[in-house]
């Protein structure tokens, strides 16, 4: 009878040992799968990143592209306007500035009459005047950086 237990034992631990085998041949099987898998997805969005970081900054030189050297012909300036048109898209004078290319102060000077826009400034400002609010607000967060 003893040699019939340790047969018995013997057999049973033989054929653990090949389930196992089988088990872990297929459990590493499906871990290099998954391996390979990650690393495929890992490029795909790398190559992801690089497509997104190019059309930003392609957006961001739209964005910030100045104006042509001259306004439109017919393009006419009044203080009100500038005040109105601040107004209308909701901005302080130093983010409206910052849209059309000068200063807080150069803003100011327009809306009380003080001072005109060069013809320079008045394309950029004909360009800003003519946006809407969510335009203006996307390209002042590309402004910021």
């Amino acid at each position: 009878m003893p040699n019939f237990n340790a047969a018995f034992k013997a057999e049973v631990s033989r054929l653990a040992r090949k389930e196992l085998r089988t088990e872990v041949g297929a459990t590493k099987k499906a871990a290099a799968q998954l391996r390979h898998d990650v690393a495929a997805l890992k490029r795909q969005a790398a190559a992801l990143e690089k497509k997104v970081a190019f059309l930003a900054k392609q957006e961001g030189r739209r964005l910030t592209a100045a104006p042509s050297g001259k306004a439109p012909k017919g393009t006419r300036f009044s203080p009100k306007w500038v005040k109105s048109d601040r107004k209308r898209l909701g901005v302080s004078a130093k983010d409206y500035g910052r849209l059309v290319g000068v200063s807080s102060l150069t803003i100011y000077n327009w809306e009380g009459g003080k001072s005109k826009p060069r013809e320079k400034q008045l394309a950029a400002w004909a360009a800003v005047r003519g946006m809407g609010k969510r335009d203006a607000m996307r390209r002042l967060e590309v402004l910021e950086g």
